[in-house]
């Protein structure tokens, strides 16, 4: 299988991206919607003509960010709506109040190195943020995006995927001291593993999933991690957002990536599969690309939804 490349690169912004695209007619959902990259990201993809849903925790700041792309971009099919992802009914409710085909869904949002903290079914916090949340609004959207017969699904990782594969014995830190960047570690290689698996697994309904590592772009992400424990970055390596959000809008709308998944992308560009930790903000690691680790993430997180019913 070939590295896949691209005209875009590390300085391309999200408009860079989406220039030329028509999405006329198609929907998108972008999880994390109210604020930086994941703004950013609904508003390119409403520049195409897009029918965008920003699915946000904080309704008020959801709807003056809708209001700012309808009014930037012209496009007035901007809609919002309530999701908390560490609260499985409310993904069940949004994946049920969901009428008619899905092209693109978007999950980024995230949380970062937060504090040790655990949902009400015992579940990690970041672990059930990024991942387990995530997994259920696709498995419950899918149906939805099968319909569409070409969509699209777009994991946001990291580059922290390297600092820890899923420890499958203790993914919730019950017998370990808890780590926030080893639990944020963690759930980024999910998101990598969610998107090999899902490819493979809904081949059949032509739908693909990619992951990507946005770059270093300061959001409200960091707010949790006061400059600590990630890492200094070079300031030439700093993003805007809108050159943080360019990846995204690539997987989510490129005809570049059409038919292709599984794959995990950095600076609008596949990376390669690395055995060590790089150091950089590249590569990813063989653990986050394994097959059978993606399987067993997969039933693995059906198990845990199945538990907090």
């Amino acid at each position: 299988m070939n590295t896949l490349t691209t005209p875009f690169g590390f300085s391309s912004t999200a408009a860079d991206v989406a220039a030329g695209i028509d999405l006329s007619g198609r929907r998108a959902v972008v999880t994390g919607a109210s604020s930086g990259l994941g703004a950013e990201t609904a508003r390119a993809l409403a520049s195409t003509g897009a029918e965008v849903t920003l699915a946000v925790r904080d309704m008020a700041a959801g709807e003056g960010v809708a209001k700012e792309i309808a009014a930037s971009t012209g496009n007035h099919t901007v809609r919002v709506a309530p999701l908390d992802l560490t609260d499985l009914a409310s993904v069940a409710a949004f994946a049920a109040a969901w009428e008619g085909p899905l092209h693109v869904l978007v999950n980024n949002a995230g949380v970062m190195a937060c504090p040790e903290r655990h949902t009400d079914q015992g579940r990690e916090w970041q672990f059930a943020t990024n991942h387990l949340g995530h997994f259920a609004l696709a498995t419950g959207l899918h149906p939805a995006l099968a319909a569409d017969g070409n969509a699209r699904v777009v994991s946001v990782s990291s580059s922290g995927h390297q600092r820890s594969p899923v420890v499958w014995d203790d993914i919730d830190f019950a017998f370990r001291p808890y780590d926030p960047w080893l639990a944020y570690g963690q759930s980024k290689t999910a998101n990598v593993l969610f998107a090999v698996e899902a490819t493979r697994r809904w081949a059949d309904d032509n739908i693909t999933a990619n992951a990507l590592m946005p770059g270093a772009i300061y959001t409200n992400l960091q707010r949790h991690t006061e400059g600590r424990g990630s890492g200094r970055v070079a300031a030439d390596l700093i993003k805007s957002v809108e050159q943080g959000a360019a990846t995204s809008v690539l997987l989510a709308a490129s005809p570049l990536l059409e038919g292709v998944g599984g794959r995990y992308f950095v600076d609008c560009n596949e990376t390669e599969v690395v055995d060590h930790r790089t150091g950089t903000l590249h590569g990813v690691a063989r653990y986050a690309v394994d097959p059978a680790g993606a399987r067993r993430l997969w039933y693995l997180s059906h198990e845990l939804i199945a538990q907090a019913r």
